[in-house]
């Protein structure tokens, strides 16, 4: 890479108002990394669980984590700064407390962000930092980076699966209500959970609808998980483990097939692969439930498409670091997968940050009017 041309010798070219605070903003996103690393090395340290209500100083919290005490001080100071801590005056000014937005880092939060921090601070942050090679080169970093794909490095590090399985589970408590709004789960269902992990969508669909039973099905990795979710939750009488792959074939038989955040981890041919194996499961009055970011392109594109569209941005750019094929979609795209596959979309709805909810029937079956909710 050459270096980047400079102007020519002489005065120093000054910016006026509004060029000088375009160049200020972009800074801000360049430097952004550093922003996410404190937040992360927070999450690492256990700052937010060791503050809790209270307002330790940063010696004491120096203490309790080991770290060196002037360099925390100086963390905690930007952790101020970017609204995750704040000081208490009550202590001197000496004391940190957590902001509500610091709160969510507790691992008793609800929706808690700790363990999406941990995972992206072990896992995530490595291979996002080779974007510029996964866009020259067309593949995912994450092979590159840890020498396996990314659900095989999950399955040989428990500690690791726990906190992607803790970090899906934060998310679903942010989807769920409306997820439950958006889908009739009501009356005697078989619900089939495709790529369902530890049980923790199931376990709460199942505890709505005392009617229902349920079927997971993933790889052998994640069904002890799931074992001992549903047991806890006094369900395991009420819903199957089966260990398959979701690639190859589904349990027939289900009144309800879904799949949250599954279509965008692999590519055009697999996501058709894995709904004609939902098609073919299916009786005739069974439906499908994608769950899933949608990138709507009707928003338009830049800064002023708001915070959903932002996130959409973002998370597909994640998938692209991690998976070959992995991709956030438009609604019309995950449309267009469904019809491929013989199904037909009854409606969708949108849910905050940007995700959203597709359901599907088996062509030929009678198909609700109304479009979107």
């Amino acid at each position: 890479m050459t270096a980047p041309r400079t102007a020519a010798t002489g005065a120093v070219a000054v910016p006026d108002s509004v060029r000088a605070d375009h160049a200020w903003r972009m800074r801000e996103m360049i430097y952004g990394h550093v922003r996410s690393r404190a937040v992360c090395a927070a999450a690492e340290l256990g700052l937010a669980d060791m503050i809790g209500t209270g307002s330790p100083t940063a010696a004491e919290l120096a203490t309790a984590t080991g770290a060196d005490p002037a360099l925390l001080t100086r963390l905690l100071r930007a952790l101020v700064s970017f609204g995750v801590l704040c000081r208490e005056p009550e202590v001197g000014g000496e004391g940190y407390g957590l902001t509500p937005l610091g709160e969510t880092l507790r691992a008793d939060a609800p929706a808690s962000a700790l363990p999406t921090a941990l995972l992206v601070a072990t896992t995530m942050a490595p291979a996002w930092e080779r974007l510029t090679e996964v866009v020259r080169h067309g593949r995912p970093a994450f092979a590159d980076v840890f020498g396996v794909d990314f659900f095989s490095h999950l399955d040989g590090d428990p500690w690791l699966r726990g906190i992607f399985d803790r970090s899906q589970e934060s998310g679903l408590s942010l989807e769920l209500e409306g997820l439950l709004q958006a889908v009739d789960f009501t009356g005697p269902l078989t619900i089939v959970d495709v790529g369902g992990g530890d049980g923790a969508l199931l376990t709460r669909l199942l505890g709505e609808n005392r009617r229902s039973r349920g079927v997971l099905v993933d790889l052998v990795a994640a069904l002890p998980a799931a074992a001992r979710r549903l047991t806890d939750a006094g369900l395991a009488d009420r819903c199957e483990l089966v260990e398959g792959d979701f690639l190859t074939a589904l349990p027939p038989g289900g009144d309800l097939y879904l799949l949250r955040h599954i279509l965008h981890d692999w590519d055009d041919a697999s996501c058709h692969v894995v709904l004609r194996n939902c098609r073919r499961a299916m009786g005739p009055e069974a439906r499908v439930v994608v769950i899933d970011h949608l990138v709507d392109e009707a928003e338009g594109d830049g800064p002023d498409q708001g915070g959903d569209g932002q996130w959409g941005a973002l998370m597909d750019l994640y998938m692209m670091s991690l998976f070959a094929g992995g991709r956030e979609r438009t609604g019309e795209e995950v449309a267009d997968l469904l019809r491929g596959a013989g199904l037909t979309p009854v409606r969708t709805t949108p849910l905050p940050g940007g995700t959203g909810v597709m359901e599907a029937r088996a062509d030929g079956c009678p198909v609700e009017t109304g479009g979107a909710r």
